[in-house]
């Protein structure tokens, strides 16, 4: 069973015991599991403010659900890396893809376990290097959007040229670093303070401008605030955490598709896809794609996109699939194609199809990759277009008995709001997936 927010903290079969003592303490238990609203202010999660992310007790309930310890586990879409991070924390060995190299760094980032003497020195030392430095935004980022730094378009950007300037500063006096860990870690505390220091704020599918931006500048003086303030929080966490057990882990970078294959046998796999909602994440994310330098051209934003599950229509790709067997797949794939002509766009229905498609792909995959007795946990979520349903939970329980996994338990979690044009109802259930 999966602890809800209205049931009693307690320890079933010593999983909380397992966890380094006050770590969860900073937790919400006002919010569901399933957001990661519970953990936005407890030590490795609050380093990046990562919307999509579940709860570490979600990763709990799920190990609870196993009835017997697992030894390890795989997270074929890792985000911000909340199942590493706590199966790690567990004792139980991770192991994590992800197809964004920022999160993928975020990920490596809450794993390593580091030397904090040599951390510390060789932020100073950034810090030292970026004082002198003297970037140009204009060449380091010769392919980015045009809106990222002033003069933007239309009389709009991202960062002032004074913002922009500080942050590739510092990005390339850490590209200095000799350490793979303190390298990835410093960018990532740089990648946190991007939105704050910036005009816009995310919300929903993207981002919108701050009101009253024009008049709000922000200086390179803040830059170096936030970063220091960031700085200072995550090696907090690191120090208090110091002598928290650390199992191995693996991450692995790129299409999760692709990548099952190469990972070993696990006890368990526990994931949350892209929901069939048309969210493009390396849109949502583009700020630290560029700003860090993870991308520097328009075909390395191609290549990223495409290597995504295709959950949404941004890019133009091939929707192609085989026929799956899912009447409630047909059904829906039948109805969004008489509101064809009603839909924001021509190519929903086929991606949707294609989609389930992938999510096939992904199910026998990591059927192939369990051990005798493992199981496989899925929060997944419902969307919405022209009126049409799209019960996710539904269609993958119709495709799983064709990948050999047997249905153990299906239940919903809580309820997602349509967006504004489906009419903005708490009706798109998020629910929970248990394979076998």
């Amino acid at each position: 069973m999966i602890l809800t927010p209205s049931q009693p903290r307690r320890s079933v079969c010593g999983v909380e015991s397992r966890l380094p003592q006050h770590w969860l303490a900073e937790s919400d238990f006002t919010t569901p599991i399933s957001s990661n609203q519970p953990a936005l202010e407890i030590p490795f999660q609050r380093w990046f403010k990562f919307k999509e992310a579940f709860s570490p007790h979600f990763i709990l309930g799920c190990v609870r659900g196993m009835g017997r310890f697992p030894k390890s586990c795989l997270d074929p879409f890792g985000g911000s890396g909340t199942t590493a991070l706590t199966c790690q924390l567990l004792g139980v060995q991770p192991t994590t893809i992800e197809v964004n190299p920022f999160l993928a760094d975020l990920i490596t980032s809450k794993l390593n376990s580091y030397d904090l003497v040599a951390l510390k020195g060789d932020y100073l030392n950034v810090l030292e290097v970026a004082g002198k430095m003297a970037v140009d935004p204009t060449a380091l980022l010769k392919q980015a959007p045009e809106t990222l730094v002033e003069p933007g378009r239309d009389s709009r950007w991202v960062y002032s040229h004074a913002v922009a300037q500080r942050i590739l500063g510092i990005r390339e006096a850490i590209s200095f670093v000799s350490s793979d860990s303190h390298r990835a870690l410093l960018l990532v505390i740089l990648g946190s303070v991007l939105v704050p220091v910036s005009n816009v704020v995310v919300n929903g599918k993207g981002r919108k401008y701050r009101n009253g931006w024009e008049n709000k500048q922000k200086f390179g003086a803040d830059v170096d605030r936030e970063f220091r303030d960031a700085f200072l929080m995550v090696y907090t966490d690191l120090a208090k955490f110091s002598s928290a057990a650390r199992t191995n882990f693996t991450v692995l970078r790129g299409d999760s598709r692709k990548l099952i294959p190469q990972c070993d046998p696990v006890d368990m796999v526990i994931f949350s896809p892209p929901y069939p909602n048309s969210f493009d994440y390396t849109d949502i994310y583009n700020l630290e794609l560029w700003m860090l330098g993870y991308l520097s051209s328009r075909q390395d934003n191609t290549t990223l996109r495409n290597q995504t599950v295709r959950s949404h229509v941004q890019v133009k790709r091939d929707f192609s699939t085989d026929e799956l067997a899912s009447t409630e797949l047909k059904r829906a794939y039948r109805a969004l194609c008489r509101r064809r002509g009603k839909l924001w766009d021509d190519n929903i229905p086929e991606m949707v199809l294609a989609y389930f498609s992938d999510m096939q792909v992904i199910l026998k995959e990591v059927r192939g990759k369990l051990n005798p007795g493992g199981k496989a946990f899925l929060a997944v979520g419902n969307s919405k277009y022209g009126g049409v349903m799209i019960d996710t939970a539904k269609i993958l329980t119709e495709l799983a008995p064709s990948v050999g996994f047997k249905l153990c338990r299906a239940e919903a979690m809580r309820s997602m709001r349509a967006s504004a044009q489906q009419g903005g109802r708490a009706e798109l259930n998020e629910s929970l997936i248990v394979l076998a």
